[in-house]
């Protein structure tokens, strides 16, 4: 199922769930989503869809919905807020402003099953929900970190891409990517650190939008000409193919010869495509369709008075230039 398809779905079952319109005979299992417009969060909600199809028979529906623009964060709280007030059977939720999710959680007091997926609350919050299922995103950050110093051993300056401030997964990954490279716990930013200097106006904050994204990244290129190393926490600009091979033809001499490297998260066919072209040198891919898929199921266990592991993380897929993996095709 397209983009535009799964947008236009999410959109028309909240509107239906709010008129009771929706699978009058289902009980409804949420998959909150930070925004319909981000392409990794199609693939989950294709995951959601899928589940849908294959418990066809179940007293149980799957619903994938999120805001339309992942910006909308006071968006995203509201629909979760509206699905407690409506009294659905589970929620999984991926927060994009972790605090103001805690916030409402706390004072709404939501007496089903709550899990976080793809994002997870902050560690002083994690009561609120049930488990987290997702990316171990710190180890990300560990992984993109790893690949920045084997392609650079010699270290250089850096700038680090991140999405909405209050997302805590995307902190988590730059914790784990700054920690390693300084072979110590809680570093706020690389100042010749081990070799890494974090470039001045760096890190830079795409709010999950694309063309900003690829805005943000253009521009860093032109202030910091002898950049060594561009890291996409998340893979927004690289979820825009245009514009990012527009950014990347600029500096594709660079990248050939790597004076400047790349490294992105998520493997996404666009970014499988732009590793192969010789766009990127890194891929660390998540798996938002596993996400989707299973997280009815967890919702599931835990109404029914089981337990699950917490956290319970999926794995995460590799893409080096010497072993591309699932991009090599």
């Amino acid at each position: 199922m397209r983009k535009t398809t799964l947008m236009l779905v999410g959109a028309a079952m909240v509107a239906g769930l709010a008129s009771g319109a929706v699978a009058a005979d289902k009980k409804i299992l949420a998959v909150v989503v930070k925004g319909l417009d981000n392409p990794f969060f199609t693939v989950m909600g294709q995951g959601c869809a899928d589940w849908n199809a294959a418990h066809a028979d179940s007293e149980y529906e799957c619903l994938y919905t999120g805001p339309a623009l992942s910006s909308d964060e006071a968006g995203e709280v509201q629909i979760v807020q509206d699905l407690i007030s409506r009294g659905v059977a589970g929620i999984a939720i991926s927060p994009s402003n972790a605090p103001a999710m805690a916030n409402m959680l706390r004072a709404a007091n939501p007496q089903m099953p709550i899990i976080t997926v793809d994002a997870d609350l902050l560690p002083e919050d994690k009561a609120l929900r049930r488990t987290y299922f997702g990316t171990n995103n710190y180890d990300m950050g560990v992984g993109m970190a790893k690949e920045a110093m084997k392609l650079r051993p010699a270290g250089g300056s850096v700038c680090l891409q991140l999405g909405n401030v209050a997302a805590a997964n995307i902190n988590e990954r730059a914790a784990g990517f700054r920690d390693t490279i300084a072979g110590a716990k809680g570093v706020d930013r690389l100042d010749n650190t081990n070799g890494w200097t974090e470039a001045a106006g760096c890190p830079v904050f795409t709010n999950d939008d694309i063309p900003t994204a690829n805005q943000q990244m253009a521009d860093v290129f032109t202030a910091n000409p002898d950049l060594d190393a561009f890291v996409l926490v998340g893979g927004w600009a690289q979820f825009g193919p245009q514009a990012y091979a527009q950014n990347t033809d600029q500096v594709m001499d660079k990248l050939k010869s790597k004076d400047l490297i790349i490294i992105a998260g998520d493997t996404l066919p666009p970014q499988t495509q732009a590793f192969r072209e010789g766009r990127s040198h890194f891929q660390i891919g998540q798996r938002p369709y596993q996400m989707g898929n299973e997280a009815p199921d967890i919702l599931i266990t835990l109404i029914g008075g089981g337990s699950v592991d917490d956290p319970k993380f999926t794995g995460l897929d590799l893409c080096t230039i010497e072993e591309p993996g699932i991009c090599a095709n």
